[in-house]
Parts: C-alpha cells; sequence; structure tokens
C-alpha cells in the first residue's frame, strides 16, 4: 500500500478545483489499471465541494506506477472558472508520494530456538526452550526466555516484535504528518510532470 497527497498547497480557489478534477481522474485511472484508491484524509477548499488537499491509499500491483505518474508539480492550465476577469491561466498544484510503514508481522517474522541462559531455576539450560525472533522486513530482533516453552516465548516474542514495530510506526507517523504539512506550504513553479488543459481537464502529452 503507498500513500499520494494531491495538494493545492497554498494556492488559490482555481488550484483547490484543480485537485478536485485531478481526484476524479486519478479514480478513473485507478479503476482502469485495477488499483484500488481510498481517500483517507481530506481538507475541505474555499468553493463547496472542492479540496485543498487529500490523502490517498493507492494498492494494486500498477499502485506505484500510478502514484508516480502523480508525484510532482502539475499543472492546470484553463480561464479562472471562479474570478470570470482573471487574466491567469496557470494553476499549478502537487501530488507526494510517501511510504507507510509495515502494519502486520505475520510470516516475516524469522524464529531460532536455543537453549536459556542465566538465572531462572532448575528448568533453565535443560531444554532449547528460549526463542530469537528476527522482523526480517525492519531487522528488530528480540530473545526471549521468561517461559518455559516454545510456543509461550514465540508468542511473547511476536508481541514484543509488534510492540517495537508500533513504536517505530508512530515515529515515522509523525515525521510523514510533518512531511506532509510541509508539503502543503510548497508547490514548484514550472516543469510541471504533467499538464492538463480546459475545464474538460484534459492531459496534454
Amino acid at each position: 500500500m503507498l500513500l499520494l497527497q494531491l495538494s493545492s498547497a497554498q494556492g488559490p480557489s482555481e488550484c483547490e478545483l484543480a485537485v478536485t478534477k485531478a481526484l476524479r481522474r486519478l479514480h478513473q485511472e485507478a479503476e482502469a489499471q485495477g488499483v484500488r484508491l481510498d481517500i483517507i484524509e481530506q481538507v475541505a477548499g474555499y468553493e463547496r465541494g472542492s479540496y485543498k488537499s487529500v490523502l490517498l491509499s493507492l494498492d494494486g500491483e500498477h499502485a506505484m506506477q500510478l502514484a508516480r505518474h502523480w508525484s510532482g508539480t502539475l499543472l492546470w492550465t484553463c480561464k479562472s472558472p471562479c474570478r470570470p476577469d482573471h487574466k491567469r491561466k496557470n494553476w499549478y498544484f502537487a501530488g507526494q508520494l510517501f511510504e507507510t510503514p509495515q502494519d502486520s508481522v505475520d510470516g516475516q517474522i524469522r524464529f531460532e530456538t536455543m537453549r536459556a541462559s542465566g538465572p531462572g531455576g532448575q528448568h533453565v539450560n535443560t531444554t532449547d526452550s528460549a526463542i530469537r525472533a528476527t522482523h526480517l522486513a525492519s531487522g528488530i530482533s528480540v530473545k526471549v526466555q521468561s517461559e518455559r516453552s516454545q510456543h509461550d516465548n514465540k508468542r511473547l516474542a511476536r508481541l514484543l516484535i509488534q510492540q517495537r514495530l508500533a513504536e517505530r510506526q508512530e515515529q515515522s507517523a509523525q515525521a510523514q504528518r510533518l512531511q506532509r504539512r510541509d508539503a502543503h506550504h510548497r508547490v514548484e513553479r514550472g516543469n510541471p510532470l504533467r499538464t492538463f488543459n480546459g475545464s474538460a481537464f484534459t492531459a496534454v502529452g
């Protein structure tokens, strides 16, 4: 699963309308490519029904390809539908791709058995009940020998890894929130990745 944010940054209502039109088109492209798209967060724009920004999840075989197709500076060229006398026709907005942390440990833990060591009573060192568990994706490793059975030590090791992953994910989420907030305030003008024309939001090129 990937996260993609479309943002008008500090642009005017026309840029917010561009984000709204882009969201409709992205839905169409996602459906055509078999990518599941869901809105995770949204910030309403000034005009009714428009968006200042939307945070989307993309899931599917072609999710990365689609996300990259929308990640960068984007341009909508159109006479302002909000201010008919306005001379400006170029409305910039942006797409930004964010990686998501792992949220599951199923099938991703390698377990190794070993003889327990250290204080612990008469059962220590008599059976290979201690467990070293390594989460392959993150490299997080824990050793558990507090229980007498391998099964119980495996269960506890899994819980410890889940806890450490949760802590790491929270740190990552905080960093993402700061990164997304910064993205609201940054849109590079010029050299757009994609350009769309007119009220029909027709892709150019």
